[in-house]
């Protein structure tokens, strides 16, 4: 039983050591649009093309964006917001709705993978526990209804959700999120859909910053750690938190695990690569919540210079670095 982890990462920092490799065109970035000052969805798009960005998250439906993705074979993650999940569980016709008016209207976009929900918390769901698997196995029928089957069904959780992961193989989940998952975890290994997972070591990082080295958070030269159960050794905090979501998992039916992003370093060197979503394309200075928020992208919205050096276009590193 294989489940894949898709991570999405929080850049707020530029890494002084190069990191994710894109040359397999595995890394993508996260579409937010919470700002007044960004550019038409037309732009964007067109941005993505010209640095060669396959792969984007989008975080709810927008129509403008959606027509501006026609064609352009960018493979896209489409969120079904927290708050649209409780009325699909509970009617399988809202399900089929929302797969045709967000979906099948579009059937010249490359739709890849619809997550259902974003980081949903156990204490804001009391009563109503069951409604992530029902809107996952809703979304996941009106999907194969309507011949759509090869776009899988996931949701997106975060490290909010585990437990002991220091060291890495002693990470499992939290026991309120793992009586409120364990049902999306045996649909995943069932559906052979990926887990989706935020990563954000910015977070980690000045949560902890009297245990963690900031440049441990950073991917600077460092010694590191040596996992003393699996021998692993960790050079950065990515690899540490991902690595203790695969045992999370491993505990939890979540069977063998693949990574699927290019890295030049690190452990699970064997497993495939990983998938990962940088987060953010743009600034966004309409969040709602802490002031450096607002400054995680990758890309000035006013300007469309970029901000930290991402080199999609030849194959490079995190860097731009040659490799």
């Amino acid at each position: 039983m294989d489940v894949s982890i898709i991570t999405n990462v929080a850049a707020a920092s530029k890494p002084s050591h190069g990191f994710f490799d894109t040359t397999a065109g595995q890394v993508g970035v996260c579409y937010g649009e919470m700002g007044n000052n960004l550019p038409s969805n037309s732009e964007a798009v067109d941005m993505f093309k010209r640095n060669n960005i396959r792969r984007i998250r989008m975080y709810d439906v927008n129509p403008n964006a959606l027509n501006a993705l026609r064609g352009s074979n960018i493979e896209l993650i489409l969120d079904i917001p927290n708050h649209k999940i409780d009325g699909i569980a509970n009617n399988p016709m809202e399900a089929t709705k929302w797969v045709r008016d967000n979906v099948e209207s579009y059937n010249d976009v490359t739709f890849k993978y619809i997550s259902v929900g974003n980081e949903l918390k156990p204490r804001d769901l009391v009563g109503k526990e069951t409604i992530l698997i029902q809107a996952m196995q809703n979304i996941d029928k009106a999907l194969s209804d309507a011949r759509l089957s090869n776009i899988k069904v996931s949701t997106t959780t975060y490290m909010g959700a585990f437990t002991g992961t220091y060291p890495p193989s002693n990470g499992r989940f939290n026991a309120t999120y793992l009586n409120f998952l364990q049902q999306a975890i045996d649909f995943l290994a069932e559906k052979q859909s990926p887990l989706l997972v935020n990563i954000y070591t910015y977070f980690g990082y000045i949560q902890n910053p009297k245990d963690i080295p900031l440049e441990f958070a950073l991917f600077k030269p460092t010694k590191g750690f040596i996992d003393d159960n699996n021998k692993l050794p960790y050079q950065n905090l990515f690899d540490a938190n991902l690595d203790s979501v695969y045992a999370a998992l491993e505990k939890s039916r979540g069977g063998s695990l693949e990574v699927v992003v290019s890295r030049a370093v690190g452990p699970r060197e064997a497993r495939k690569p990983i998938t990962t979503y940088i987060f953010a394309m743009f600034d966004e200075n309409d969040k709602p919540d802490a002031e450096t928020e607002k400054y995680f992208g990758m890309f000035r919205p006013t300007d469309k210079k970029l901000k930290y050096g991402v080199n999609f276009l030849i194959s490079t590193n995190l860097l731009g670095e040659t490799s």
